[in-house]
């Protein structure tokens, strides 16, 4: 009797020396076919897309790639390739990436499309900033730009937004922004006479940035208030604006619509925007702080945001204070964070909030307080603390800050006792508001109920099918006894 043996699979022995993981030159070949198909179909979405494998892929770049990659591109000794090449660096001490299963199949294009130059300019330019090329990135850059200036093909819409934000990107990390404001100006009324909504965008932050970046903010509020504005094709370029929008309030003490840009700005920012988004609650915490808001502690509890928030957590906690001598102490510990970060201007105007809100804890504290003890508690540095005192005191009293009277002859601030506020009609007329609020939300409720057509007559329709049902069966019941008759 024969036994049924198990026949194990022995693997094929593979032919393949190369791995099979693609190479970086091969993704970079694919971006560029996806931008010829791009190119001839006139679909925006595969140069956004790739554009996005790009920046996944900016990490592995190197000069072998990118000169095996422009060979690719343009024919050898073009003016295009000889342009590229030599801005890279010429000392690599890496090996070539090629991908030598392809390059035999692969011929170089003599002719390469519009788009798929620009992302030549933009992929060299990427590399020279990661690699703090500086002066070379700027040259790129300048070519680039003049390079884009003939070119009018909505495909290349994307690739041009990325390429200005870098060209501003390359002159700010040398500090030469001023150089280019002008060059900026005239590339944006070139997208607007092309309605490149997208390059509009792009331009008008860049254009705030370079106006804010030398404090020229009554400038860039003319450039925002003519320019046109349309529905946000990019989320993060609305981010930039919302943030643009909110530092240029705040320096025009217009502190609730600031405050408003500001917070939906870290709202709407990307997860991955750390920094963006700490620069956001940073202006945010200091425009609350100015309106008399205390943030909560869960804004400086944000996670990856403690390290950066904390100097501001100290600030509002000696607001809230109202410790004049505690919130001086901060501001000079951290004067060099605060001017780094552009918000020492600001807090110099907190110290008259500070000093309200000390105020405010001794007219709560003390029903007569003379305004030497006054300046005292307050903590005041003046060569005539009390006078400085009286000053700020009736300054209080007449914005309503705090409730009491001045007594001149004497020298005393004399509170008035608070009473209870259940004993009013202040209660009775906040219930009356909220109650009718919920009415006529209940009564716009009512009204958008939506009924079916024709409802007052369901019934009698109901009784017609009865009817008709009952009919029917009766009709068949007269069929059937038919049938047995004729058996």
């Amino acid at each position: 009797m024969t036994q049924d043996v198990e026949m194990k699979e022995v693997p094929a022995p593979s032919n393949s020396v190369s791995s099979t993981t693609p190479t970086t030159l091969h993704h970079l070949k694919e971006i560029a076919s996806l931008l010829e198909t791009a190119a001839y179909s006139k679909e925006v979405r595969r140069v956004v897309r790739a554009v996005r494998l790009t920046m996944a892929k900016r990490r592995k770049l190197s000069v072998s790639v990118l000169s095996a990659f422009l060979s690719f591109a343009f024919s050898p000794g073009s003016e295009a390739h000889t342009r590229l090449s030599s801005y890279l660096p010429k000392d690599d001490e890496l090996d070539m990436d090629v991908d030598t299963a392809t390059s035999a199949t692969q011929v170089p294009k003599k002719h390469a499309s519009p788009e798929l130059e620009i992302y030549c300019y933009l992929l060299v330019l990427i590399f020279l900033i990661d690699q703090k090329k500086y002066s070379e990135a700027k040259a790129c850059a300048t070519a680039g730009i003049a390079r884009l200036k003939n070119m009018n093909r909505r495909t290349i819409d994307v690739l041009a937004s990325r390429l200005y934000f870098y060209y501003s990107l390359s002159y700010e990390y040398t500090g030469d922004l001023a150089e280019i404001r002008g060059n900026l100006l005239n590339l944006h009324r070139i997208a607007t006479l092309r309605r490149d909504e997208l390059g509009q965008e792009t331009l008008l932050n860049l254009l705030l940035r370079n106006y804010l970046s030398y404090n020229l903010y009554d400038q860039a509020e003319k450039l925002r208030s003519k320019a046109p504005r349309f529905e946000a094709h990019s989320n993060q370029q609305f981010c930039r604006y919302l943030f643009y929008l909110g530092k240029i309030r705040t320096i025009q003490l217009e502190y609730t619509d600031a405050k408003e840009s500001l917070l939906q700005a870290a709202r709407k920012a990307p997860v991955a925007a750390l920094g963006f988004r700490i620069q956001c609650n940073k202006w945010a915490v200091i425009v609350r702080l100015l309106l008399g808001e205390i943030p909560e502690r869960t804004v400086f509890m944000q996670k990856g945001m403690e390290k950066a928030l904390r100097p501001y957590f100290e600030l509002t906690n000696a607001v809230r204070i109202g410790d004049l001598e505690l919130f001086r102490t901060i501001a000079d510990k951290f004067s060099n964070v605060f001017s780094s970060d552009g918000t020492h201007n600001l807090i110099v105007r907190l110290r008259h909030n500070v000093i309200r809100t000390g105020l405010r804890n001794i007219s709560i504290s003390y029903s007569r307080i003379s305004l030497a003890d006054v300046a005292k508690k307050l903590r005041l540095d003046s060569p005539n603390p009390v006078a400085d005192a009286e000053s700020i005191v009736a300054k209080a009293i007449r914005d309503g800050a705090i409730d009491a009277t001045l007594d001149h002859a004497n020298g005393y601030m004399v509170s008035k006792e608070t009473g209870d506020i259940y004993s009013t009609n202040e209660p009775q007329a906040a219930f009356d508001t909220r109650i009718a609020f919920c009415l006529n939300l209940h009564n716009d409720a009512v009204r958008a109920l939506r009924f079916p057509p024709n409802s007052h007559k369901e019934k009698e329709s109901a009784e017609k099918r009865r009817e008709r049902q009952q009919q029917e069966q009766e009709l068949a019941k007269h069929i059937a006894e038919e049938d047995d008759d004729e058996f």
